[in-house]
C-alpha cells in the first residue's frame, strides 16, 4: 500500500499520538471509569492502524519489528496469569493487593474523591496486562494483514491453477 499525501500523513501523525495517549489513559483508569485493558488496548492499536494507512505498509514494516509486539503479548499474558496465581492462597484471582499498601493497595478515601488510582489492588495490574496483550495482539494482526497487501495486483483477477 502506497503512502498517503503529505497533508494526510501530517494530520495522521498529529492525531495518532492523541489516540495513543487516550488509549493509555483508558487502560490506566479502567478500574475507575468505563473502559479498561481491552478497550484501551484497542484504541492504542488504532494508533498503529493510523500510521500503517498514512505511511504505507512497507515503510511501517521497516520501522517496527514484529518481535516487539510478540514480546508485549507474552509479557501481558505472563503478568495476567501470575497475578491470578499469586492469589491462590484464597481463590484464583483473589485481590491480594487490596488494602496492602504500596503501589496498588492504598485504602479508598472516605467521601467524594476524583478517583484514587492506587486503590484497586490487582485489578489495575490486570488492566495493564490485558492492555499490553491487546496492543501486542491487534498490532501484530495489523502488521501481518498489511504485509499481505500487494498494490500492484489488480482486483478481480481470474483464479488460475488448481482445478484445471
Amino acid at each position: 500500500m502506497n503512502p498517503l499525501s503529505v497533508v494526510a500523513r501530517t494530520v495522521c501523525n498529529l492525531f495518532a499520538w492523541f489516540l495513543a495517549v487516550f488509549g493509555i489513559y483508558v487502560i490506566v483508569h479502567g478500574h475507575l471509569t468505563p473502559g479498561g485493558g481491552f478497550q484501551g488496548g484497542a484504541v492504542v492499536a488504532t494508533f498503529m492502524a493510523f500510521l500503517l494507512v498514512a505511511h504505507g505498509g512497507r515503510k511501517m514494516q521497516s520501522w517496527v519489528r514484529k518481535e516487539l509486539f510478540t514480546l508485549m503479548e507474552c509479557v501481558g499474558l505472563t503478568i495476567f496469569i501470575s497475578a491470578g496465581l499469586l492469589g491462590m492462597s484464597n481463590t484464583f484471582f483473589f485481590n491480594f493487593l487490596a488494602k496492602a499498601g504500596g503501589l496498588f493497595g492504598s485504602t479508598v478515601p472516605l467521601g467524594p474523591n476524583p478517583g484514587a488510582l492506587n486503590t484497586s489492588g490487582t485489578i489495575a495490574l490486570m488492566n495493564l496486562s490485558v492492555g499490553l496483550e491487546v496492543v501486542g495482539g491487534l498490532s501484530m494482526i495489523l502488521l501481518y494483514m498489511f504485509s499481505g497487501v500487494h498494490p500492484e495486483e489488480p482486483f478481480g483477477r481470474e483464479e488460475t491453477g488448481h482445478d484445471r
